[in-house]
């Protein structure tokens, strides 16, 4: 049941970075953005561990956070 529970949260992490990339983007809201990459944070330090090519999702919130900054600075 824990393993279930903890697969949830993940998912629902995963949901929720996705959804505010998306309202982030469409927006042009670096809030949104910034929280997606914290949403994404923890799901992408779990697959730093995996091997080949699935390292590369622990990149994600460095693009999420980059693009937050760069709209950040387009704003002001």
């Amino acid at each position: 049941m824990v393993l279930f529970l903890i697969g949830f949260v993940l998912w629902l992490l995963i949901g929720a970075s996705l959804f505010l990339f998306g309202w982030g983007v469409w927006k042009k809201s670096e809030k949104a953005l910034f929280m997606g990459g914290l949403a994404i944070l923890l799901p992408s330090v779990i697959f730093i561990g995996a091997e080949g090519w699935m390292k590369l999702v622990a990149f994600l919130p460095l693009v999420f956070f980059g693009l937050a900054y760069y709209i950040q600075k387009q704003r002001y």
